[in-house]
């Protein structure tokens, strides 16, 4: 692994570095410092287990240690999942900071990117986790390299037809409220079929830009990724979307969803539900990290951290 590499999942290690059982408990104010030092020192001198001592000197009660300890082995699992899943993204030799990363081309738009839609939106933390965002985008090369490949099918002539076709299918959404272009949207992009990257692309993961979607069908980040092109074609501003890697706990497997901020709050994009749902009604998601052409953001549980404040688009600028 390179040493840039190293260095990137060695950032995502801090976040979670405070993650052992004594460190929790102060974090969920459970337990002062002060008393966390006493507990430590009696496990110098007794040997003992840190959650004996705790129990023993009645520092805390017995519910209070199990749900500590569940808390403690999910924030694991969540290192352990968000450093394999990141490590799909391998590095290129150059840096792809986020004022590099291409968006949409200005020839797929249908409407001009100028609508008032960020204009007071609240963005809450995903699916109540808390969250860290970043501007360095270096590790996720399949992300800019897809906005590059983009770039340069659109002038393809090989393109042109389906390119049109695109266009005219949006243009029946264009000028309509964000709610009727996030729903009309939704329901075109799902009607692709879906088709898994081994059998796509003799891939386990590839990320395809819009018109490889359109032409060949794909899996559950390329259906993300369309609806996010298609709604920045429709003038929606990118700071008001983020893809989001989840995890489906229902199906234990990792899966990918479009997030559009709404005035009604987070509404979810997604290829396995029909309809278009707040994120509040989703219960069996976790999120690992979000990305949009700016920044990422990776999730965590929040009740070991200060309480997320929620961001507010104060302006409309794109």
């Amino acid at each position: 692994m390179s040493q840039k590499n190293i260095g990137f999942l060695s950032r995502i290690q801090n976040l979670f570095q405070k993650n052992k059982i004594g460190e929790v408990l102060v974090n969920r104010g459970l337990l002062s410092p002060e008393q966390l030092r006493y507990a430590l020192k009696q496990q110098k001198i007794t040997r003992q287990n840190l959650g004996k001592i705790l129990l023993s000197h009645g520092l805390i009660s017995k519910g209070e240690l199990r749900t500590t300890l569940m808390i403690q082995g999910s924030l694991r699992f969540a290192l352990a999942l968000a450093t394999l899943t990141l490590s799909l993204f391998t590095l290129s030799p150059r840096s792809a900071q986020a004022d590099e990363i291409k968006d949409i081309p200005l020839s797929i738009a249908v409407n001009a990117l100028d609508i008032t839609a960020a204009q007071g939106v609240i963005q809450p933390a995903l699916f109540g986790s808390g969250e860290q965002r970043s501007s360095d985008l270096s590790a996720f090369t399949k992300w800019s390299a897809m906005f590059d490949r983009f770039q340069t099918e659109v002038d393809q002539p090989s393109s042109q037809r389906l390119i049109r076709q695109w266009r005219a299918d949006l243009s029946s959404l264009r000028g309509r409220s964000l709610m009727d272009m996030v729903v009309g949207v939704n329901d075109l992009m799902n009607r692709v079929p879906y088709i898994n990257d081994s059998r796509n692309w003799n891939k386990s993961d590839f990320w395809e830009t819009p018109i490889e979607f359109l032409s060949r069908g794909g899996d559950c980040e390329d259906f993300a990724i369309a609806k996010y092109a298609s709604l920045r074609a429709l003038g929606v501003p990118e700071s008001l979307m983020r893809i989001a890697i989840v995890k489906d706990m229902q199906k234990n497997i990792p899966h990918a969803i479009l997030i559009v901020y709404t005035a009604d709050g987070p509404m979810v994009l997604d290829n396995q539900i029909k309809s278009v749902i707040r994120a509040s009604s989703i219960l069996h998601y976790k999120p690992i990290f979000s990305i949009n052409r700016s920044a990422w953001w990776v999730h965590m549980d929040r009740p070991l951290y200060s309480p997320a404040q929620p961001t507010q688009i104060a302006s409309a600028a794109r």
